[in-house]
This record gives structure tokens, sequence and C-alpha cells, in this order.
């Protein structure tokens, strides 16, 4: 896993949870007050590029913004409170909405001017191809008229 574990965003989580839970128990009502959401990304690797998965359903592309920086990438956005409901007593309310942030750091270099965003059914998708010279080479080894081709670990005669 890319992610560092961060102890203090995991208590922060856990202080937030337990104030919307005992405001509801003082209240009466479950709703949420506007916070900063988490946002739980998905991230791959293989030898050519990283895959990073963000859910953000229902969000307006106009107010997110992706920047990679310095092997960093951070996915910044903001979830519109949806318009009240005139006269209307809510039972439950657990649709959240406020601003986000997300920074990652990706092990090794990206060709930055090549990575790709596409958005679908509320999924975003970020593409983030290697730099070249981070990527496996195979290398060619002679040894009198046997030519061996040495490929992330596996040897092969030619």
């Amino acid at each position: 896993m890319l992610t560092r574990y961060d102890p203090f965003r995991e208590m922060l989580s856990m202080r937030n949870t337990m104030e919307r839970l005992l405001d509801s128990a003082v209240t009466g009502t479950s709703t949420l007050q506007p916070a900063t959401l988490g946002l739980a990304l998905d991230v791959a690797e293989s030898d050519n590029e990283y895959v990073v998965k963000a859910s953000l359903p229902g969000i307006d592309l106009n107010d997110l913004e992706i920047t990679y920086s310095n092997n960093t990438l951070t996915i910044k956005g903001e979830v519109r409170e949806a318009q009240e409901l005139e006269e209307a007593r809510y039972h439950l309310r657990e649709r959240g909405y406020g601003s986000f942030a997300r920074s990652i750091t990706l092990p090794a270099g990206v060709e930055s001017d090549k990575i790709e965003a596409n958005y679908d059914a509320g999924v975003l998708t970020l593409r983030l191809p290697k730099a070249e010279e981070i990527k496996p080479k195979k290398i060619a080894i002679k040894a009198g008229d046997v030519h061996k081709m040495i490929d992330a670990g596996v040897i092969s005669k030619n």
C-alpha cells in the first residue's frame, strides 16, 4: 500500500464521529454538521504506471482540483450541501458535505505532463505514467556463444 498510516488523521476521524454521536444524543437528531470529509483511495502499480481511483459520487467537476508536485498527488474538492427542504423534519441525515483534501506520495517519479484523469459513474480514475528512468530495463549478458536476457529477475536463454 502506498498510503502512509497517519494516527492523527485516524484520531481526528474518531473524534468527529464521537462529536456527531454525542450531538445527536443531546439534540435527538441524527444530522451531520459541515466538516472536512475523508476521501478513500485505491492505488495500484504496474510496471508502467500508477492508477489511483477515488469515489466521488455527485461531485461537480468544477469543485474538484487535482495537482501533482514533487512525487505528491493531491486531490481537493468540495461537496456542496443539498438544498434544504422547506418545512421538512428530517428523520435521518447521513449524507455529508464540506471540503476534502487527500495527498499521497508516490514512491517514484511520474511523467507529470502525461497524467490522465477520467470521471465516470462517480469514480475518478487517474493514470500516472512512470518516468522512463524508473521503468524496469532488460540487460543483455554475453558470455561466449550463449546470450542471456535478464528481466526483473527472470533469466532466459536466447
